[in-house]
This record gives structure tokens, C-alpha cells and sequence, in this order.
């Protein structure tokens, strides 16, 4: 992937910055002055807590997947498995086709297929997101 496509993956913050002059690209979403009291410069960064807290039990289904996984396999051995982000996504896919047949829970773990559908979705997503920053 070329450095411009990379980042345009990336908020403003975190952006490669090319040689020259360093701009402040972060800023109060209040307009209150860096150096002023009360200043936070977070404007566009990502709001974490709307995640962790909007999908708490979710997360913990998922939590709860990965867990497994460790105990059964190995703590992240999952992202040295070859070929993963095909081989996650054809098990996300199996876990969603059981889902749509009716079975909500998987019989192997005793936990949702939506669970597993979604640890693997993630597990995915970070391989990708590895490999474009890698390139």
C-alpha cells in the first residue's frame, strides 16, 4: 500500500508528517487555547469510551471467545496462524451461516455464533490493519 493511501487510514493526529515545518494538528473541540486551563486537544480523535461502553456486554461475549481460544490454543497465538486473515474470515463466515440456520449458540464452546462471529471479524481487522502498516 502506497504512504498516502496508508494515510488515509489514519486520523489527523497520527498522520506519517512529510519533511518541513511541524503543524499542531490537535485542538480543543471547544476552541479554548492549548495553553489555557480546561484545555483537552482531542477534537477528532476517536471517543474509545463510546465503544467500550456501548457494546460492554458484547465485548465481553467476545472477551470471553478469545479466552477460549487462548486456553485451547495459545495467549495471541492467533495472529501468527498462516494465511489468517482468509482463514478468520472463513470461520467469521461459518459462525454467521450457522447464526442464519437458527443456531444461536455454538455447540463446541457453549457460546453465541455471534460472539464468534465477531472475534473473528476483529481478528481480521487487526491482521489487515497490521499488514497495511507493515507495507
Amino acid at each position: 500500500m502506497h504512504r498516502d493511501e496508508y494515510n488515509t487510514l489514519l486520523t489527523p493526529v497520527d498522520r506519517v508528517l512529510e519533511p518541513g515545518p511541524i503543524i499542531i494538528l490537535e485542538h480543543d473541540p471547544n476552541g479554548t487555547d492549548q495553553h489555557a486551563p480546561g484545555a483537552k486537544l482531542d477534537a477528532g480523535k476517536p471517543r474509545v469510551g463510546l465503544v467500550l461502553g456501548g457494546f460492554s456486554k458484547a465485548l465481553l461475549a467476545v472477551a470471553e471467545v478469545g479466552t477460549a481460544g487462548a486456553a485451547k490454543y495459545s495467549d495471541s497465538g492467533w495472529k501468527t496462524v498462516p494465511n489468517g486473515i482468509n482463514r478468520y474470515n472463513d470461520a467469521q463466515q461459518r459462525h454467521w451461516l450457522e447464526e442464519m440456520k437458527g443456531k444461536t449458540v455454538d455447540p463446541e464452546s457453549d457460546q453465541l455464533h455471534a460472539a464468534h462471529t465477531a472475534w473473528n471479524a476483529l481478528a481480521r481487522l487487526e491482521l489487515i490493519l497490521e499488514q497495511i502498516k507493515t507495507k
